[in-house]
């Protein structure tokens, strides 16, 4: 165990080393990164495999220092005194500090406390930016005065010595004197060292949530680096906000730990979809084989053997029976009595399944009123082997999408939000009953103080064909709908029909769509995103679609704008295209049998355009219920172009009322 604790306090040494090396602005960022993280990744792997470890629970380094190896991470309280001085004192208290402690502290420590001290400087500095725009060079980067030639260089660290421990050094940066032009310069030539440190410091801290993770049991997030990313949270942001891309190469610890990811969400969501598609699979596919790189010859006792005659029912057994593990790094399909195998064999497995899925003759899924999209049977306890089924279900969309393969069915918004653990609204009720949603809608809309509804926080709903009456919340029969809790009368409405009538349902979806895809995962998306990673980009006939457009309010087939107008549709790409059809329709999807069969608030209604007259920088609005979009009147293909992909990439999935 002495061996085995050298060599940890060894590795130790150089993660610090190489830490010391990245904060320091001369060095090589890529370089010293990469190597940073190599060493940490060594560092981790070595604690885990060592004498205890935390997982089988001999070691309680997170907790209490039980053994010797846990000294290499020993948390002592450093920060006191950082918190306390003033920024003027700054560089000569802490160089007093770090060199009364150094000798005291484990390796590790000492790159913890100059990553914490940075921290505070660039949170100094975004205080002060808030009063006025002094960039935060002149802490870092400061003159000594008027009297001095050399400026207060960039604190750096040495290399370790013999002993392991670093001392602080003021040689790394030289910097010249110069006068208001020249500060100036500076400036303008760093950007701002918040630009210069953030991916150095990103690094770090990644590091830092790494030797904290390896201390903890399996699914356990650090105390400790969760206090550090709370007390750090403005900076943290700044970063993220200045640079996105950090999430993705370095915030990995977002992943998994939701009471952090929450605080980023709203700027990880704002990332391209494209790079969010990437970090999903990325990490969804981390620490398995490169299928791409390594051929691995098929065991028989792991190809799916399947049915066609009953895919669903041999499907389901097969899978139930097969090894999760196994599954996520890559599925073998073969039909009884046929030869052929491969990834086309795959794709046309999940192609009837997905459409078997939502067979009636199972009654797990019902079709919504637009005929176009699938909903969770409420009834579905007709089929004894529901439950299991639906687990199945959710095995099947996890698969496929563990596996990028696309299914050819589409569900209604509502499921996808369930999926997504997104609450549902009012407006999702549209999907199963319009005429429902419409009500729902008026009732917010108008003032029923003295209409005399008489409604009360229970409804009548069938069950089997019988009338039940159902409480929305304890003693709702005797609660009445008033002006003041209309809002919530709505709501409770909403849920109960999209979420408490098929929760069991939608409780074994998800147990078995999260044997694939962690939650913590699938929250990177929206629900319209979901949908495009399930079952991909509808295909739209751009002439169909012309050929069953009205007009109205002004326009005809033959004006310039509308001519403009289809020219510029049949310049979009695909993906704009499904984009505009949402922005107009609420749906990304053409109903079966063409535009002709678009579907309105009271039935059938056509896509159509109406005039608006123009000011400058309009842009184009819908009424979704009535599948209208308003065009104002452009001067210009060019300006007609321009505003309609702005609305359409920053308005297709908001709502207002009409």
């Amino acid at each position: 165990e002495s061996q085995y604790l050298k060599i940890l306090t060894s590795l130790a040494e150089v993660a610090t080393t190489n830490g010391h090396k990245l904060l320091s602005l001369s060095s090589n960022y890529e370089a010293q990164m990469k190597s940073l993280l190599r060493i940490v990744r060594i560092f981790c792997h070595v604690f885990r495999i060592g004498p205890s470890s935390p997982s089988n629970g001999n070691d309680m380094g997170y907790n209490g220092n039980k053994t010797p190896r846990s000294q290499v991470f020993k948390v002592r309280k450093v920060y006191d005194v950082v918190r306390k001085i003033d920024v003027k004192e700054m560089n000569f208290t802490k160089h007093a500090f770090i060199n009364q402690t150094s000798h005291e502290q484990e390796p590790l420590e000492l790159l913890w406390h100059s990553l914490d001290e940075w921290l505070v400087l660039i949170a100094m500095e975004l205080m002060k930016n808030k009063r006025d725009s002094t960039n935060i060079t002149s802490i870092l980067l400061k003159q000594k005065g008027p009297d001095h030639q050399d400026a207060t260089p960039t604190p750096s660290f040495a290399p370790a010595g013999p002993e392991g421990r670093k001392e602080l050094s003021t040689d790394a940066v030289e910097l010249k004197s110069y006068d208001v032009a020249g500060k100036q310069e500076a400036c303008a030539d760093c950007q701002d060292v918040i630009s210069m440190t953030a991916n150095r410091l990103s690094a770090v801290i990644q590091a830092f949530y790494m030797c904290c993770s390896c201390q903890m049991p399996q699914g356990m997030t650090s105390p400790r680096f969760i206090e550090f990313v709370c007390k750090h949270d403005d900076v943290l942001k700044c970063f993220v906000n200045r640079n996105p891309k950090i999430i993705f190469d370095h915030f990995h610890f977002l992943l998994e730990c939701p009471e952090l990811m929450s605080r980023f969400m709203h700027i990880i969501k704002a990332q391209p979809f494209k790079d969010r598609c990437e970090w999903f699979y990325e990490h969804l596919h981390a620490g398995q084989p490169d299928s791409d790189m390594v051929h691995r010859p098929v065991n028989e006792n792991d190809i799916l053997l399947v049915h066609r005659d009953s895919i669903f029912r041999s499907s389901c057994e097969v899978v139930s029976k097969a090894n999760c593990a196994k599954l996520k790094q890559g599925i073998a399909v073969r039909f009884h009595g046929e030869e052929g195998m491969g990834q086309g064999v795959v794709r046309e497995w999940f192609d009837i399944l997905s459409s078997e899925i939502v067979n009636p003759d199972y009654a797990l899924f019902t079709q919504s009123a637009d005929g176009t999209t699938f909903q969770p049977n409420s009834n579905s306890s007709v089929n004894p082997d529901h439950l299991n089924y639906f687990r199945f279900a959710g095995q099947i969309l996890g698969l496929a999408l563990n596996h990028r393969q696309l299914v050819n069915i589409y569900f209604t918004r509502s499921f996808y939000k369930h999926i997504l653990g997104i609450p549902v609204n009012y407006q999702d009720v549209a999907s199963i009953d319009p005429e429902y949603a419409k009500n729902l809608q008026w009732i917010l809309d108008n003032d029923i103080s003295d209409l005399g509804l008489e409604l009360t926080f229970s409804v009548e709903t069938d069950v089997f064909g019988a009338m039940e009456e159902v409480p929305l919340k304890p003693g709702g029969a005797s609660i009445l709908v008033t002006q003041e809790n209309k809002a919530e009368y709505v709501q409770l409405v909403t849920e109960l029909r999209m979420t408490r009538a098929i929760q069991p349902q939608i409780n074994a979806f998800l147990q078995g769509f999260h044997m694939f895809i962690p939650p913590s995962l699938i929250q990177l998306f929206d629900e319209y995103e979901l949908e495009l990673l399930l079952s991909g980009m509808p295909e739209i006939d751009v002439n169909d679609w012309l050929k069953n457009t009205e007009y109205t309010s002004g326009y005809e087939r033959g004006d310039q704008v509308i001519q403009w107008f289809w020219d510029v549709v049949e310049e979009l790409t695909q993906e704009e295209r499904v984009l505009l059809l949402q922005f107009v329709t609420g749906s990304s999807r053409v109903p079966h049998g063409g535009f002709a069969h678009i579907m309105g608030g009271s039935g059938l209604q056509n896509f159509t355009i109406a005039a608006v007259p123009y000011t400058a920088n309009l842009l184009p609005t819908s009424s979704t219920c009535i599948n209208m979009l308003k065009l104002p009147e452009y001067p210009s293909k060019e300006i007609l172009k321009d505003r309609l992909l702005v609305a359409l990439h920053c308005g297709s999935y908001g709502y207002t009322m009409a």
